[in-house]
C-alpha cells in the first residue's frame, strides 16, 4: 500500500522513491524459525505498491514467510550511519505472477547483471522461480 510511504514533495519522500526506483541491490529480512533474523541481499522491483523479488524455490526465507509474514526491507547506508531506510511489511507467495524472464521491466533493470551471472534471462528463471511480493506496512529512516 503505496500510501504509508512518504510523499515525495518531502525530501524524505523523495529519497525513499529514488531508492525504491534506482538501487540494485535491498536487504530483505526474513524470521527463522528460531526467531533469529534472516538478512539477504536480493534483486527487487518496485511497482509503486509493492516490492517483487524472485527466490531460489530452496531458499529458507521461502519457508520463513510462510511461518512468519512480518518482513524487513532496508537498504545500505551512507557509510556513516545516514541515509537509511528501512521499510517493514507483510511478504506472501505469487504463483501467478510473470516469471523474471517475462518480466520486461525486471529484465531491463538487471540485464547486464543477469548477462554476466546466468548468460540469459531464461537461466535465470530457471534458478529463480519463486515469486515473492512484499506489500509496506510503514516506512522509517533518516
Amino acid at each position: 500500500m503505496s500510501s504509508v510511504l512518504p510523499p515525495t514533495t518531502t525530501p524524505f519522500g523523495e529519497r525513499v522513491a529514488r531508492r525504491l526506483r534506482d538501487e540494485l541491490i535491498v536487504w530483505f529480512t526474513t524470521v527463522g524459525a528460531d526467531g533469529t533474523p534472516h538478512p539477504n541481499p536480493v534483486w527487487f522491483l518496485w511497482d509503486r505498491d509493492s516490492v517483487l523479488v524472485y527466490s531460489l524455490t530452496s531458499a529458507v526465507r521461502n519457508q520463513n514467510i510462510q511461518r512468519n509474514p512480518h518482513v524487513a526491507l532496508h537498504f545500505d547506508g551512507n557509510g556513516q550511519g545516514g541515509d537509511i531506510i528501512v521499510i517493514t511489511g507483510e511478504a506472501h507467495t505469487s504463483p501467478n505472477e510473470t516469471s523474471a524472464d517475462q518480466n520486461a521491466e525486471y529484465v531491463a533493470k538487471y540485464q547486464d547483471r543477469i548477462s554476466r551471472s546466468f548468460g540469459t534471462p531464461a537461466n535465470f528463471a530457471a534458478k529463480y522461480r519463486t515469486a515473492l511480493r512484499i506489500t509496506p506496512t510503514k516506512v522509517r529512516g533518516f
